[in-house]
């Protein structure tokens, strides 16, 4: 019987990797203003989405052309590659939008956000596992008006692995007082779906635009439990729920 419910943050509850890319899009509209557009950019960044910050950088930077542009900044940024540049002109970017609670609002998923509060309604324990730091989850969960929705919160401080490891995934359930098998896992990451797994609990992955290529290829979980519209999560949950009745 599923007793606790437990989300993901980002890309779960708010829409932070279309933030990346937009930022992404900024930066370098701000190096090349004339040549592209905000959209060819998010395009470019979907191509990349889940590999390293510099892989991200350096791939925008040539299919960009952007060497000169982002050459002409290093000194600013006190950097030595234009790609970390790039990074740092982006980061820029990236801060100024996490710190403006009317964008949070406006890029968080309506249809995750009404699960969680679902639960709550239902006597579910909920708890958050998220790889962001205490400070940005706490910023985020008051942008959001979620700061008394969960019973209890893991963030990347309080581990030492990241996802897909399962440690955070396990912490939440030991708090929670819930063993594993009542835990359902609301992720939209192949490495939180993997995280979920490894902790030997239920998943469902609502997928997004920068994702859903990603967990379909790889089939981390039975093609009923992902989820590629929002609008039907909460028929695919009470699907699971129902069972999960006799466990």
């Amino acid at each position: 019987m599923i007793r606790a419910m437990i989300f993901d943050l980002d890309g779960t509850l708010v829409q932070t990797e279309r933030l990346k890319a937009l930022s992404y899009a900024l930066a370098v509209l701000d190096l090349c203003p004339n040549q592209i557009t905000e959209a060819i950019v998010i395009d470019a960044f979907t191509d990349v989405v889940g590999r390293s910050r510099r892989d991200v950088a350096i791939s925008l930077v040539e299919r960009f052309g952007l060497e000169d542009g982002a050459g002409a900044r290093m000194a600013e940024f006190g950097v030595s590659r234009p790609w970390q540049a790039l990074v740092q002109l982006r980061l820029r970017y990236y801060s100024e939008m996490m710190s403006d609670p009317a964008v949070l609002r406006s890029y968080q998923w309506p249809h995750n956000v009404a699960l969680l509060q679902q639960a709550r309604d239902t006597g579910c324990k909920t708890g958050l596992a998220t790889m962001s730091g205490c400070a940005r989850t706490r910023a985020i969960m008051e942008a959001l008006d979620l700061v008394d929705a969960f019973d209890f919160v893991a963030t990347r401080d309080d581990v030492d692995y990241a996802k897909p490891d399962p440690e955070i995934y396990d912490l939440v359930s030991r708090e929670l007082d819930v063993l594993p098998v009542g835990c359902l896992v609301i992720e939209d990451s192949p490495s939180g779906v993997k995280a979920a797994l490894a902790a030997q609990m239920w998943c469902i992955v609502v997928t997004t635009p920068m994702t859903r290529k990603t967990i379909h290829t790889q089939q981390l979980l039975d093609e009923r439990w992902v989820v590629d519209e929002p609008a039907k999560l909460t028929a695919v949950v009470a699907q699971m729920m129902k069972e999960r009745q006799g466990d």
